[in-house]
């Protein structure tokens, strides 16, 4: 809840209420698109309310992005920084990215919202690529005498299926499907960086590598070393007031109609599909060395 003086402030002209330079902070955490047990995984669903309430701020003299993500969907991604965009151009206030342990795929195409992008000399930047991965059990299952039955309406319909052998005509339409995304990718990046990316070093920008901060900053992938409070206040003045923007908890009859049915029944010790969600989070955040 905000103060008495940002309450007052919200109704009263500037000069009646004297006021400190505030900036709404939101932190956006964790893989992107991917839920684990009752932690929601970043997506335009539940990041909209507390960009909302950043970008109404009153008075809010900027608003800033902390980072923290290995990345994920890369539609949510863009969606995520599509409306970071809107809100700013529409409010006319400047956004500042803080990348933190990582913002790397679909974390960084977040910060490219910002105006101006800034990390830790430790923090892992980058990784502009597209990946899919897997599994091939099919010989797994010709082993212990497994038939796999499945039927389809089209014959592109169980493309990739991991108990089939993997034909070449399914990789190459997964490649290409990659490369559009990719190429989308690409293009948000040169059109959000512009001339502060070297020109002669496209494949290496693009190759998905990460790297750390100083060697981001002289990719021009970000735009400076420091952290946000350090940032804000050489920026803004030391008198800034930094107003983190918090989630508000559902109430327990809300909690309730949420659950899945049979959410209130003795269950396993173990949810395969929390444990598959837990693997696939760690496995994001174990490719950057995290």
């Amino acid at each position: 809840m905000s103060s008495l003086t940002d309450r007052i402030a919200a109704i009263l002209p500037g000069a009646v209420v004297g006021r400190k330079p505030t900036i709404p902070v939101v932190r956006l955490n964790g893989a992107i698109g991917i839920s684990v047990g009752l932690r929601p995984g970043l997506s335009l669903a539940s990041v909209a309310p507390l960009l909302e309430r950043a970008f109404s701020y009153p008075r809010a003299s900027a608003v800033a992005i902390a980072i923290n993500s290995p990345g994920g969907s890369p539609v949510q991604s863009q969606l995520i920084h599509t409306r970071i965009r809107a809100l700013a151009d529409e409010k006319k206030i400047p956004v500042f990215a803080f990348c933190e342990d990582a913002a790397a795929s679909g974390g960084y195409l977040i910060a490219c919202a910002a105006d101006e992008i800034f990390a830790d000399a430790s923090s892992i930047v980058g990784s502009i690529g597209v990946v899919s991965s897997g599994f091939g059990f099919h010989e797994l299952i010709s082993r212990y005498g497994i038939e796999r039955r499945l039927y389809t309406t089209g014959e592109a319909k169980a493309i990739l299926d991991p108990f089939q052998p993997e034909k070449a005509e399914d990789v190459a339409r997964l490649r290409k499907l990659q490369e559009r995304v990719f190429d989308a990718f690409k293009q948000l990046v040169r059109d959000r960086r512009g001339a502060r990316l070297p020109q002669d070093l496209d494949h290496e920008l693009f190759s998905g590598a990460f790297w750390a901060g100083e060697d981001a900053k002289a990719l021009g992938l970000i735009d400076e070393i420091g952290d946000m409070r350090s940032v804000l206040r050489a920026r803004f003045g030391k008198k800034l007031r930094l107003r983190p923007i918090q989630a508000q908890r559902p109430g327990l009859i809300a909690q309730f109609m949420r659950q899945p049915p049979g959410a209130g029944e003795m269950r396993s010790l173990i949810d395969p599909r929390e444990a598959l969600a837990t693997l696939e989070e760690r496995a994001l955040w174990s490719r950057l060395g995290l």
